[in-house]
This record gives structure tokens, C-alpha cells and sequence, in this order.
């Protein structure tokens, strides 16, 4: 039997707490506390009230509650109020809703590593204005 379009497939509920590492297919909804990593190719919801503190790695972001960490997202990251983001974000799609607080940094389109510049490469020529081979 095939998952239904957006099925939850787990729920850290409220009250909850768990520290460590999640990997997960399909759909995960955190409405608790969440202290490690996440990594997922799908679907993360962070609900309202809910506390992440995390390295998160995954396909598509949801949040309405408040994440501190870096987070890389595939396809999209959607944040909506009262969601409260500290930390950088790196994917193609970013929605922020008005009345959200994000704090931090933002990379879309290609990831780029530690001390690579988002300038396009410079042309390699001498002095004269000439090409190199």
C-alpha cells in the first residue's frame, strides 16, 4: 500500500523529548523537543511550539515552530508564523511568512563549501587583457 500525499508516517508530540539522530522517510511532524540531526530526502513539519535544535538535512522543510541550526533543504523550506529560525539556510524554494523571525544567513540555488565565493569565475587572462591556455 502506497503512502498518501501528506501522511504522517511519525509524530514527536508535544510533551515529548527525544536527543539524537533521526533518519526517516515519508512525512515526520515534530510538536515536542528535538536536540541532534536530521536527515531525510522527504518531508519535516515543525509545528507550533515545537523546539529543534538540529543539523537538518532533507527534502522539504515545513516549520511553525521554532529551529536553531543549519538547515539544507532539496526542494523547499516553508516557514510560517510564529515560526522563529536562528541559523543559515541553503535551498532552491524559500517562503517566510509574515510575522516570522529569521535570524541568520540564506544560500539558494547550489551549495557552495567553506570558502568558495558566490562571484562568478574570473576569466583567465594575463595582464594585457589576453587569454592563458
Amino acid at each position: 500500500m502506497s503512502q498518501k500525499q501528506g501522511e504522517i508516517n511519525a509524530l514527536l508530540g508535544k510533551g515529548s523529548e527525544f536527543e539524537g539522530k533521526l533518519l526517516f522517510e515519508g512525512t515526520v511532524r515534530i510538536d515536542g523537543k528535538f536536540k541532534g540531526e536530521i536527515k531525510s530526502n522527504d518531508t519535516l513539519i515543525v509545528g507550533e511550539g515545537a523546539n529543534v535544535e538540529a543539523e537538518i538535512k532533507v527534502g522539504r522543510l515545513i516549520s511553525y515552530g521554532d529551529i536553531s541550526g543549519n538547515i539544507v533543504a532539496q526542494i523547499s523550506i516553508n516557514l510560517h508564523a510564529p515560526a522563529v529560525m536562528n541559523g543559515s539556510l541553503n535551498t532552491k524554494s524559500l517562503t517566510i511568512e509574515e510575522g516570522v523571525r529569521f535570524d541568520g544567513s540564506c544560500l539558494m540555488g547550489e551549495k557552495r563549501g567553506p570558502g568558495q565565493s558566490s562571484q562568478p569565475p574570473q576569466k583567465n587572462e594575463d595582464k594585457s587583457g589576453n587569454k592563458k591556455n
